[in-house]
């Protein structure tokens, strides 16, 4: 389904992007797709990024930069556009805002805290200071070029956030033993 939707989304345009074309095409029930998504724009932003394989064993900052890399190019499409001029348009609480920040801004920032924190696991970086201010500093620079503008959303970006994010979490030399490695995990709240 959210393949469909993902080619339906790329071809035609948001507009055209319908419950109810995507299960004509898909074969699917209505209420089959309305058991995953409430609705044609949850839908939409949950394709829009649908195709975002996991990192499997890449190193963190090389995972986190090619994760980045593939927001920058989605929104950087056409389409990608479409969507960051439809949500500058939009009322704050509409399903479409609702939308993005759920399946879209939520997600994105789950992927990378899940990359950030297999890196602490593994030992290969440094534990930040505050998980939270760093995921927004990552996908907060993504999202405001996106909405405001005011700067390019290029390739470079992906490169520029994760030179910060090694600021913030360099790399441990590999000769470390485990022991040190649970050091560095933030302590629980």
């Amino acid at each position: 389904m959210l393949a469909i939707a993902h080619d339906i989304l790329m071809a035609e345009g948001f507009g055209r992007l319908t419950v109810e074309a995507v299960a004509a095409r898909a074969g699917v029930s209505k209420p089959t797709i309305y058991r995953h998504w409430a609705n044609a724009q949850e839908l939409a932003m949950a394709a829009l990024i649908e195709a975002f394989p996991s990192p499997g064993d890449t190193p963190p900052t090389e995972a986190l930069e090619a994760h980045l890399a593939r927001i920058i190019a989605t929104f950087a499409t056409t389409r990608g556009r479409q969507v960051a001029i439809a949500l500058a348009a939009a009322d704050s609480e509409s399903e479409l805002s609702r939308a993005f920040r759920t399946h879209v801004i939520l997600r994105s920032r789950e992927a990378g805290r899940a990359i950030l924190m297999r890196g602490i696991a593994q030992g290969r970086i440094a534990a930040p200071h505050d998980m939270e201010a760093t995921l927004d500093m990552i996908y907060g620079a993504v999202f405001f070029r996106l909405l405001l503008r005011h700067q390019p959303l290029d390739p470079t970006l992906a490169g520029h956030l994760v030179g910060l994010v090694r600021l913030i979490c360099p790399p441990i030399p590999q000769d470390r033993t485990s022991a040190s490695v649970s050091r560095l995990l933030p302590e629980p709240p």
